[in-house]
């Protein structure tokens, strides 16, 4: 079963349970998704998923972030909730150790020797980590790494 079908059972088994909070985030979801499909023309496969789940973490991240510095605890918590949820959904996170390891085989793949090819080092890493990491981690990595 693909993601994006899975997805669209755990709506139908929120409408069954009536549980209005899990059925709402989930059609935040879906909402992301047919969003993109309409405005590209295109059906969605996994990995087209993922990236608008990881983009969607990263957007709750930052809101959570904003929300407990404000103190709304009751913004916060709706936030952490519908993190939780997408994060269902995402692949298992890679370690530390993976993520170093990953980088530097895309270093050597690539051939990169300076900041300059951070970008085709980026590209060969998106497949693979991909919802797995913070890709803003793995850029300051890739950085560190590059010697910039």
């Amino acid at each position: 079963m693909t993601l994006k079908a899975q997805i669209q059972e755990d709506v139908k088994s929120a409408m069954r349970a009536r549980d209005q909070k899990r059925l709402t985030a989930l059609r935040l979801i879906t909402a992301a998704i047919k969003q993109i499909e309409v405005d590209k023309r295109i059906e969605m496969d996994d990995q087209a998923v993922l990236a608008v789940l990881d983009k969607m973490v990263k957007q709750r991240r930052e809101s959570l972030a904003q929300f407990e510095a404000a103190g709304r605890d009751d913004l916060a918590a709706q936030e952490e909730f519908e993190l939780e949820l997408i994060s269902v959904y995402l692949p298992e996170a890679l370690s530390d150790d993976e993520v170093a390891a990953l980088i530097k085989k895309a270093i050597a793949d690539t051939g990169a020797s300076s900041i300059r090819d951070m970008g085709a080092v980026m590209n060969a890493l998106r497949g693979e980590v991909q919802g797995r990491a913070d890709m803003k981690a793995v850029s300051s990595t890739v950085k560190e790494l590059l010697g910039a």
